[in-house]
């Protein structure tokens, strides 16, 4: 199985060996070292962890562990049990704790679980921080405080109401307006912690709520990833249930994907999009996306006189170049809104309230709403590695192949055409090549990805 060790945090599988697979052994060390790293930055001042995770079946399993060996490493424990990982950011804010564990694996299937660690502005750690966790958890030779400077579980609470209610009050939800539109919205939330939050969030605002695989017991309905392939379920029940719109969110609730009033997509890659068009109508600013992300936001942000810039992908990266530009909203193109008025973290429920108000003041349905963007269609594919596999050489010489084109290296390869683009880039959270494109229809954003899939695959003489 897998253990990868990233920018994204410590993510493996649930099972096996140790040092190959995310064991309980692995948990203590990874998180002794967190707990270490925490420490030195902070001068060796007793510590405040607060600690969330999603609803995994293996969340309860890798929460009991992370809170024992934090308590034995002499640190207070803040659990806000079942909880967002944009909730459990906000805590870590909202107690003024030192740090953060997220036990999540996002998108990735049921067997995988992960330790997701913040800073005490709740945040991701950066690259730097992160590779001195790593060191720190190679070496053995720690000493354990002894009985009586053990830490303490000092607060046990559910936060995800008060995460609400700060969506809630943001000057731009507008609650009145959203409640007096009444809308009608059906709910996937993958049978993860979004089933308790998302329909929570929208009986806040009024809505008459459709729940489809909202139990919060960590069986997947289907792949928990919000792309089309995986949300057909969904599309039937909004067009039976004539709702206005539908609402996934990945077993985290970082990312949100919409689905329009006639059960099309509305388009993951514009979710950010649309929020951030309502944002920049209301407040001339920057805008920030990764490199994945669709051309649209760019089209969007230069049309209300603000700046667009391109980061590398990782939220961390995200949100280094969102401080850089001072940009008022950015994200991921995955369905990742960040709106640093709140925090800077992905955050579907900010995604939610913000997008059903601007709904709301256009007056429109989801689908003309849709039309009024620049039509970009993107693919999403990959090649899985092998140990043969020289990822570095093969971007190496598709950047050397593509020279004569507009190409960034700053995260893998990303390579403009005139009306389309691609990028391909090792991934920091599974052992697979992501090829991403984007062009004018479905149909030449799909040729154009398996054109780069069969020229990679030669160079590595996959076929």
């Amino acid at each position: 199985m897998t253990l990868i060790k990233s920018i994204s945090g410590i993510r493996g599988t649930i099972g096996g060996s140790q040092g190959d697979n995310l064991t309980p052994i692995d948990i203590v060390k990874f998180t002794t070292a967190y707990a270490r790293f925490m420490s030195e930055k902070h001068g060796g001042k007793r510590l405040t962890i607060v600690v969330g995770r999603d609803a995994r079946i293996s969340g309860g399993m890798v929460n009991d562990i992370i809170e024992g060996t934090l308590l034995g490493c002499g640190v207070d424990v803040i659990n806000v049990g079942l909880c967002t990982t944009p909730g459990t950011e906000m805590a870590v804010i909202t107690y003024k704790a030192d740090g953060g564990i997220i036990i999540t694996a996002s998108h990735n299937p049921k067997q995988w679980n992960a330790l997701k660690l913040l800073n005490e502005k709740g945040e991701f750690l950066n690259d730097a921080e992160g590779k001195r966790v790593l060191a720190l958890a190679e070496d053995e030779g720690y000493l354990f405080p002894e009985v009586d400077a053990i830490g303490k579980v000092v607060k046990q609470e559910d936060f995800n109401p008060t995460h609400i209610q700060q969506v809630l009050a943001l000057p731009l939800v507008d609650v009145e307006a959203v409640k007096a539109r009444k809308f009608k919205v059906v709910v996937d939330a993958v049978n993860s912690i979004g089933g308790v939050v998302i329909p929570a969030l929208l009986k806040e605002l009024g809505c008459e709520v459709v729940e489809l695989n909202c139990t919060p017991n960590g069986e997947f309905a289907h792949n928990p990833e919000p792309l089309p392939e995986n949300l057909t379920e969904i599309s039937e029940v909004i067009r039976r249930e004539k709702a206005d719109l539908g609402v996934v969110v990945d077993p985290d609730v970082d990312r949100l994907a919409l689905v329009n009033e006639d059960g099309t997509m509305f388009g993951e890659e514009y979710t950010l999009v649309a929020v951030a068009d309502y944002i920049l109508s209301q407040q001339v600013g920057n805008t920030v996306s990764n490199l994945s992300s669709s051309r649209a936001l760019h089209d969007v942000t230069v049309a209300h006189g603000g700046e667009y810039t391109a980061a590398a992908v990782g939220e961390v990266n995200v949100v280094t170049k969102m401080k850089e530009t001072g940009a008022i909203i950015g994200g991921e193109g995955n369905g990742g809104v960040i709106y640093p008025e709140l925090h800077y973290g992905r955050d579907a429920l900010v995604g939610v309230a913000l997008f059903l108000t601007y709904l709301v003041k256009k007056g429109c349905s989801m689908t003309e709403l849709r039309a009024t963007y620049p039509a970009y269609y993107a693919s999403k594919n990959k090649i899985q590695l092998t140990p043969a596999i020289d990822v570095d050489n093969l971007l190496l010489e598709m950047k050397s192949r593509y020279a004569a084109e507009r190409v960034t290296d700053i995260d893998g390869v990303k390579i403009d055409f005139a009306e389309s683009w691609v990028h391909l880039r090792k991934s920091n959270t599974e052992p697979i090549v992501r090829i991403y494109t984007e062009a004018k229809s479905p149909e030449e954003a799909d040729s154009l990805a398996q054109k780069f899939i069969a020229e990679m695959k030669a160079i590595c003489g996959l076929e």
